[in-house]
């Protein structure tokens, strides 16, 4: 099991927060909880954290909109723990920059798996000195950071993730099944959509025309391709 990883759980419903807070806790996580989202942001800044779980039926701010507002300002995972199971609540999620979604009800060992799988990389990542060239970019194993052009890019879990699947496996096709199924801590269950919406922002990203990409390639009726 991985040790000292430190979470901070948004969230209003105080019997649940308890709940999970306990459980987390006896599974080695140690869990600050904020049931008000309008003070997260400062929490976050004095405060370090490995992960965030974040509610999105939150009073006085929107979930969604403190989900994007957590993912522009600090490099944490986010994993939003929500009743709202809609496929578009999912894909808004992600949008913002939320790298899993986790609906409500839910048993808590699944919330200790994905956390798990989330952070298991960047704590078993082998030496600060492992890199990766290709091309125009680098990747850091250790840090989960990848350079474009010596330029450091901002990104998610997820978006790291699917980026380096693409760099190992240049030339490749690769469906959207096969792309969940090769990103560890990827889990979005069935909803290969959610990878179109990363694909998405990585392209803005590395400013990537899609109508004349230089990277990364649309193959119709089957995913994706990065381009030699």
């Amino acid at each position: 099991m991985q040790e000292g990883i430190k979470v901070l759980m948004v969230e209003d419903d105080v019997v649940l927060s308890e709940l999970l807070g306990s459980y987390l806790r006896n599974c080695g996580i140690s869990v600050a909880i904020n049931g008000d989202p309008t003070t997260v942001i400062e929490h976050l800044k004095k405060e370090s954290f490995d992960l965030v779980i974040l509610d999105l039926s939150l009073p006085k701010m929107d979930g969604l909109f403190l989900c994007e507002k957590i993912s522009t300002t600090f490099d944490v995972p986010i994993i939003i723990s929500s009743a709202r199971d809609e496929v578009s609540d999912k894909v808004l999620g992600l949008e913002k920059g939320a790298d899993d979604y986790l609906p409500k009800p839910y048993d808590p060992r699944e919330l200790v798996a994905r956390i798990h799988a989330m952070l298991r990389r960047k704590r078993n990542s082998a030496s600060p000195l492992e890199e990766e060239s290709h091309a125009d970019f680098k990747v850091d194993k250790a840090q989960m950071s990848i350079y474009h052009h010596d330029k450091l890019l901002d990104l998610t879990v997820a978006e790291y993730g699917i980026l380096s699947l693409f760099l190992k496996q240049r030339g490749m096709v690769l469906s959207r099944s096969s792309i969940l199924d090769g990103v560890e801590g990827l889990s979005w269950e069935s909803d290969e959509r959610s990878i179109d919406v990363i694909i998405s922002r990585l392209r803005s990203k590395l400013c990537d025309n899609p109508r004349a990409p230089k990277y990364i390639e649309s193959i119709r009726g089957i995913g994706y391709r990065m381009k030699t």
